[in-house]
């Protein structure tokens, strides 16, 4: 396959990456052998740092050579005594210019031959490194500006719309990266408290998707019997079932338990846990409710009784405040809770739209 350029350079924020960058993207990678790609902001914005910039890059564009940026990880790349910190988002053009000429000469060591961009700054930048470039390897060269679809009439959106409202506009979002923006709301508590009702009812309610609990599935296809490395494997499959409903979930993804729920019977069923079971009782969510033992067990053949419930629920207590999770207490019927979490939730997508 022939190219039409050696090499390109393409160059933004990807705050978050959306479908109008994937097909500038797209449109480099097919015109040239190697495309390179700098990333970077300062300040950062809230869900688009730098580990999921990265992650979005590599999850979408394996096969561009991508460098993510942020101050911790700067002087990896370039020389710290010229770059202590990276350029805040309003500096000069010129200072953003030298910063990526470096970039390419000392650490993707070329002189790339194209520039892609859909803005108006193409132009000026092409020059630059044309000089820049130039200069350094003492031979003239000549760096192409490629702009692509300047009034973006094919896809007519721009990062900071999409910041300002990433569930209005997810159409412009791959999969992989608006799940990045996908609250995810776990409820725990002892048995017999509502909880795999509550988060069936939450995501009818949300007009979204929820997690059931793979420990008590696994429990049902083993005959009512587990062993201590299944503990493990409960809380691994937890997460990734999590993991790939955020990929169809609705600005929420509700989770019936937590790797922290597997922690806790590892401890009173076997009395050891796996290293790696307590690394995943570390995983975060948005929201964590507790709901309170404060109506009748309800034996279903599979529970204990609710002395069992109280220790369980006793439990949670100490270890989210020991942890510093901050949860919310769900009391009364399953209609009271269902009412307490509308209200939590809606409430903090009101607060969203006024920042």
């Amino acid at each position: 396959m022939s190219f039409r350029y050696s090499s390109g350079l393409i160059v933004g924020k990807f705050s978050p990456l959306h479908l109008g960058h994937e097909q500038l993207i797209n449109q480099a990678i097919a015109q040239c052998e190697t495309v390179y790609l700098i990333s970077y902001s300062k300040p950062e914005f809230s869900k688009c740092e730098r580990e999921q910039r990265e992650r979005w890059l590599n999850l979408r564009f394996p096969e561009v050579r991508s460098v993510v940026l942020d101050d911790s990880n700067l002087s990896d790349f370039v020389n710290s005594e010229d770059w202590p910190c990276l350029p805040s988002n309003c500096a000069s053009a010129e200072v953003h210019r030298k910063l990526c000429a470096e970039l390419c000469l000392m650490h993707f060591q070329t002189a790339v031959d194209a520039v892609f961009s859909s803005e108006e700054y193409g132009a000026g930048f092409a020059l630059y490194l044309s000089e820049a470039f130039s200069e350094y390897y003492h031979r003239e060269i000549k760096v192409v500006n490629v702009c692509e679809d300047p009034e973006r009439l094919l896809l007519p959106i721009s990062g900071t719309e999409i910041r300002s409202d990433p569930h209005g506009n997810r159409q412009y979002l791959s999969g992989e990266v608006y799940r990045d923006f996908v609250d995810k709301v776990c409820f725990l508590g002892g048995e017999s408290t509502g909880k795999s009702q509550l988060s069936r009812l939450a995501a009818q309610l949300f007009e979204t998707e929820f997690v059931a609990e793979y420990g008590r599935a696994l429990w049902d296809a083993q005959g009512g019997v587990l062993h201590e490395p299944d503990m493990l494997k409960i809380a691994q499959v937890q997460v990734q079932q999590e993991e790939q409903a955020c990929l169809m979930a609705n600005r929420y993804l509700f989770c019936d338990t937590s790797p922290l729920t597997t922690l806790f019977y590892s401890h009173e069923m076997f009395g050891e846990v796996d290293p790696a079971l307590e690394d995943l009782a570390k995983r975060t969510y948005e929201y964590v409710f507790l709901c309170e033992p404060d109506f009748d067990f309800v034996q279903d053949g599979t529970r204990r009784d609710d002395a069992f419930r109280r220790l369980q629920h006793a439990w949670y207590l100490r270890e989210l405040k020991l942890r510093e999770i901050p949860f919310i207490r769900l009391y009364g019927t399953i209609d009271n809770r269902l009412r307490d979490i509308e209200s939590v939730l809606c409430d903090a997508v009101f607060v969203d739209a006024d920042t």
